[in-house]
């Protein structure tokens, strides 16, 4: 499994970039795409106290030991692909043992939420019609207590 989290980028552009990565990134890793995540913190980075966001991006690669060979190709691919969303980039790798990874995954359940595999639900108009519901007293709800307090 291979995760990628990046700082100082907006989440949407992450998004999109896991799109345009994982296919590319799984062949360097010789792995399949769903071993592939990323990950976005809603973040900003900070440089003596101003925000960095779009200007310094960080990416972390978090990876098995294993395919430490292929970190010159992962680094230069994320870089190509990061572009001109950034101006400055620092990419870092994190290793682990694979002995060291655990997981569950539930059988009964799609391995990843997916466009094909999203339910969709039509809102009942009825449900928020107003039109049944009291107006809204628009009067003023002290006038009893302000009259009493005036005596």
């Amino acid at each position: 499994m291979v995760t990628i989290i990046i700082y100082g980028l907006d989440s949407f552009l992450v998004g999109d970039l896991s799109k345009q990565l994982s296919e590319n990134l799984a062949k360097i890793y010789e792995i399949s795409e769903d071993d592939i995540n990323f990950v976005s913190i809603d973040n900003i980075v900070y440089h003596k106290g101003v925000d960095q966001t779009s200007w310094n991006v960080i990416v972390v690669v978090k990876a098995p030991k294993k395919v430490m060979v292929v970190e010159g190709d992962v680094a230069n691919i994320i870089s190509t692909q990061i572009g001109d969303l950034a101006i400055n980039l620092a990419i870092e790798f994190e290793y682990y043992s694979s002995e060291h990874r655990y997981e569950r995954i539930n059988k009964d359940y799609p391995r990843f939420v997916e466009e094909k595999n999203i339910v969709h639900i039509e809102e009942d108009e009825d449900e928020y019609n107003d039109d049944d519901d009291e107006e809204i007293y628009d009067g003023d709800i002290f006038e009893e207590f302000n009259k009493k307090n005036r005596n």
